[in-house]
């Protein structure tokens, strides 16, 4: 089976929405956690496709796209530019108390509403941010690192000097992959990490 990697175009959206659902439960699929099935992708994918689609990129393979890598190469623009123009359409369709508050669907509810700010001085060192997604077919092949070359060739284009992600602390694979990419250990919450290198 071949695969590629090319520029998103507005008719990816429907598929990079459907990886996010199936690598959503910390690289594994969500679709049983979800009753909308498209909740996780405004959340997690919609707005870079909406606001940064230069800095968006699919994997595609003889049954559609893959995968993705998605980002912002000014991470606090980026979160103004989301309150500002993909935020309230969201809130507007998905109103406060949509779903059960202890449902996954509701914890998601929360980001629409309460999105998180990237902490200050990790976005001062490291000002890009970026999401990942490969289907299991083909992780391992090593599409996830040309996905994210790809991406980083974008960004030093677009000036960005060095970059941040956040990961499921329990999502061991997943560290392994970035720490191999030249990511290391910058913050550590409860329940996640983030990770960070320069570009």
């Amino acid at each position: 089976m071949g695969a590629w990697i090319r520029e998103f175009r507005a008719g990816d959206t429907a598929e990079a929405y459907a990886v996010c659902l199936r690598t959503g439960d910390s690289g594994e699929d969500a679709s049983a956690l979800h009753t909308d099935p498209d909740l996780l992708g405004h959340v997690y994918v919609g707005a870079y496709l909406a606001l940064a689609p230069s800095l968006a990129f699919v994997c595609v393979d003889d049954t559609g796209v893959a995968g993705y890598v998605v980002g912002a190469s000014d991470t606090r623009a980026f979160e103004q530019a989301c309150e500002r123009d993909w935020w309230p359409g969201l809130r507007r369709r998905y109103p406060p108390h949509s779903f059960p508050a202890h449902t996954p669907d509701g914890r998601v509810l929360r980001l629409i509403h309460e999105p998180p700010e990237a902490d200050a001085d990790v976005v001062e060192r490291y000002p890009a941010h970026l999401h990942i997604n490969l289907m299991p077919r083909l992780q391992g092949l090593g599409m996830g690192r040309r996905l994210l070359e790809t991406l980083f060739d974008a960004l030093r284009a677009a000036g960005a000097p060095a970059i941040h992600l956040g990961v499921s602390a329990v999502n061991h694979r997943a560290i392994g992959f970035y720490h191999r990419m030249g990511f290391t250990e910058v913050r550590r919450h409860t329940t996640s990490l983030i990770l960070a290198r320069p570009l």
